[in-house]
């Protein structure tokens, strides 16, 4: 399905399907997309920039979110909670005269039935074990056991601490199964002790 889509181009915050983003929206131009949205659909389109520039190019894949709860302030800001419905990948950005900008982009067919393997599930648990370890989280693991596969990866996918060009790639990665994979690699890399220092190298 191909839809029109207003964007909020913001480096670092990547949305997944089934996974909530809290934003507050302060810049005027942002005000007025989500403004738009209410009385819309109340879909946001999040899409990272290549760079954190104004007007950079953006990656291709996105997340299109919708608007659940939402707190407007008496000077115009907003407190909201998207909650991630399907990726989209974009065709082409359009000319516009709002002061956000909007793109044309074909919306995933989401398959919210994937599974992973009982081998998959249970070797992504012990990489994720060590590695929040290594980072000295706190993690509740009964409560992790419990969580879906999908839930559980897209929810990781979205909290880890990894660059967002590494972001980006759990974001685009086609099946549940290779984003489970990629994001065992990428604990493994990113919680990669720094010679003899206790240190965990982040990059």
């Amino acid at each position: 399905m191909t839809k029109r889509l207003s964007i909020f181009p913001l480096t670092g915050a990547v949305l997944f399907p089934g996974m909530q983003l809290p934003l507050h929206i302060f810049e005027p131009r942002y005000r007025a997309l989500v403004s738009d949205a209410l009385i819309r659909d109340r879909q946001i389109g999040m899409i990272q920039p290549q760079r954190p520039v104004e007007g950079a190019p953006l990656y291709r894949v996105g997340c299109v979110g919708r608007i659940g709860e939402v707190q407007a302030l008496d000077d115009g800001r907003y407190n909201l909670i998207l909650e991630g419905v399907a990726r989209f990948r974009m065709v082409r950005e359009l000319a516009v005269t709002t002061a956000f900008r909007q793109i044309e982009a074909d919306i995933y067919a989401e398959n919210s039935d994937e599974t992973l393997s009982h081998a998959q599930r249970g070797g992504f648990e012990r990489e994720a074990r060590a590695f929040a370890h290594n980072q000295g989280y706190s993690v509740d693991w009964e409560s992790v056991r419990r969580l879906d596969d999908r839930t559980l990866i897209n929810g990781v996918s979205q909290i880890a601490p990894f660059d967002p060009a590494s972001k980006q790639a759990l974001l685009e990665a086609e099946t549940l199964a290779e984003r489970c994979e990629l994001l065992v690699q990428l604990m493994q890399f990113y919680g990669r002790r720094n010679g003899d220092a206790d240190i965990v190298t982040l990059q």
